[in-house]
């Protein structure tokens, strides 16, 4: 009874957090809009912090809770989920043509952050002065961005803004923090019902569950042609995981993970530096047995994880 209880609660925090990122993204959008900003802010803030909000809520949350394993793991399993199921999954439906901007300055920070937090787990602790030195090199990224003024290639369709706009981001926010919540506290049943490790839940299960407004947002820009919008929304989401929300847990406090985490980031790094490759190697571009050979790699960690 609880293994089915605890399944049907993951089942249901997936989809509030789907529905509830979306709400988020699309009514901050408009907001931010009406407020005057440009779309370049909007894109690096207000959609990076939303659609990377399921990773934040249960990232944070189970940071506080003490169970650094599934808060780590989130992070380092959605990035991965990221680079591997949804980009290579996109790129089936689709070659992503992405641009050279894109590919070596946001892809080389993204393998920036990537190392670094490799370098800083190395005794399996994320310390708070190594959270906050990854909350800092967010902002100075932004910072930079911001500061360089470059146009969007592609403009986001926000749609009009209206008062309920409010309302609705309110209520976007409260279901990512309540399925957050609800997510963590189901997946550890289910970890302790099957014997599996937090770890294991953490990097797979509940990764998969947050990356739900990624997955969303990637494919529905690629099928409309968006191709820089459904890569740029991919790396620009991790690099915010890493940088953003695993910085800010483990300044609240301090995360150690176990000694199986070590691979699964080095996965990770290797994953990054190959999506960066092939965009490099094919005119910045995704082909579809690239996407396909990401794919590949993907479940293969999954089992290997599973098998643990």
């Amino acid at each position: 009874m609880t293994i089915a209880l605890d399944s049907l609660i993951i089942a249901a925090s997936i989809l509030g957090l789907g529905w509830g990122a979306v709400w988020l993204v699309e009514s901050a959008a408009r907001i931010a809009k009406r407020l005057g900003l440009s779309e370049l802010v909007i894109g690096l803030t207000v959609v990076a912090i939303g659609t990377s909000a399921p990773e934040f809520a249960v990232t944070v949350g189970a940071a506080l809770k003490g169970q650094a394993d599934i808060a780590v793991g989130n992070v380092v399993g959605s990035n991965i989920f990221n680079l591997g199921f949804i980009l290579g999954g996109v790129a089936l439906v689709r070659a992503i043509a992405t641009s050279r901007t894109l590919v070596v300055r946001d892809g080389g920070v993204l393998i920036g952050a990537t190392l670094l937090l490799v370098l800083f787990l190395r005794d399996l602790t994320l310390a708070r002065w190594e959270g906050l030195i990854l909350m800092i090199l967010l902002v100075a990224y932004i910072g930079f961005l911001i500061h360089r003024r470059e146009p969007l290639e592609e403009e986001l369709s926000t749609g009009e803004f209206h008062w309920y706009e409010i309302v609705r981001l309110l209520a976007g926010l409260g279901l990512v923090v309540v399925g957050g919540h609800f997510l963590v506290e189901a997946a550890s049943g289910l970890a302790r019902s099957f014997g599996v490790s937090e770890w294991v839940i953490g990097v797979t299960i509940v990764a998969a569950g947050t990356s739900a407004p990624e997955l969303a947002t990637s494919l529905v820009a690629v099928i409309r042609g968006r191709h820089g919008i459904s890569a740029g929304n991919l790396i620009g989401s991790d690099i915010f995981n890493l940088l953003g929300v695993l910085g800010l847990a483990a300044a609240l406090r301090p995360l150690t993970v176990d000694a199986s985490a070590y691979g699964s980031l080095w996965l990770l790094a290797a994953m990054v530096v190959l999506v960066v490759v092939f965009l490099m190697r094919t005119g910045w571009r995704i082909s579809r047995w690239e996407g396909a050979l990401l794919i590949v790699i993907n479940l293969i960690r999954w089992i290997a994880d599973f098998a643990r």
